[in-house]
């Protein structure tokens, strides 16, 4: 699909930078647009920069703008919300869902988005059962395809550090290639492989509902 415009929420996370340099390297993607709380430092004649308040739910209506395909890769953590549920809850549920019916509304084609593995709409985990409720919402949306990526830990270079991933890389390196059979979809895999995944469907003629985990993104 030649002559896109693409938008990304999240292009100033680890996963949603990777997605925004792929789609400027690639001139499927006539537009890329990213939708972001303060200024970036990047500039390109295909890139528009669109101030938004993501939480405010008209806002992000009404400046997510004409496209093709909606790359969703936020996300926060707990730390970063200071234990607020609900305001994790509004940022990892209420942003991906409300883009998504806005997009769907709009007629986009693509949603893309970046979950989790074992996420579960059922699942006792708080992460879990949000990321799974978040899937199940944009399943029903009225797209050409969705899209859904659910990679286990994502290794890359962040802009801030978290010990929790620093020991769990050490861990992964160190027992990743025992994870075999069933537990193979537990592997840490590069961000910037699954960023590479998700612009190669976006270009592809693929439709319905599709679920990527790691042997499905790294293949």
């Amino acid at each position: 699909m030649v002559g896109q415009t693409a938008v990304v929420l999240g292009a100033t996370g680890l996963t949603g930078g990777h997605v925004l340099k792929l789609l400027l390297q690639d001139e499927t993607f006539t537009m890329v647009r990213v939708l972001v709380r303060k200024p970036i430092q990047i500039e390109h004649p295909r890139l528009q920069v669109v101030i938004c308040n993501l939480e405010d739910k008209a806002e992000l209506q009404q400046k997510l703008g004409a496209g093709d395909s909606l790359f969703c890769c936020i996300g926060t953590t707990l730390k970063q919300v200071k234990g607020d549920l609900e305001a994790y809850r509004r940022i990892d549920y209420d942003i991906p869902v409300g883009a998504a019916t806005a997009a769907a509304g709009r007629g986009y084609k693509n949603f893309l988005l970046v979950s989790s593995v074992g996420a579960n709409a059922k699942s006792r985990n708080h992460y879990l059962r949000l990321k799974g409720s978040v899937e199940e919402a944009v399943k029903t949306l009225p797209f050409q395809a969705v899209h859904i990526f659910q990679p286990s830990m994502l290794l890359g270079e962040r802009n801030e550090f978290r010990l929790g991933e620093k020991v769990g890389k050490v861990l992964m390196n160190v027992f990743g290639f025992m994870m075999m059979g069933p537990l193979r979809k537990f592997r840490a895999i590069e961000a910037a492989t699954v960023a590479q995944k998700m612009v190669a469907v976006a270009k592809s003629s693929v439709s319905g509902v599709k679920v990527y985990r790691y042997d499905e993104i790294s293949g």
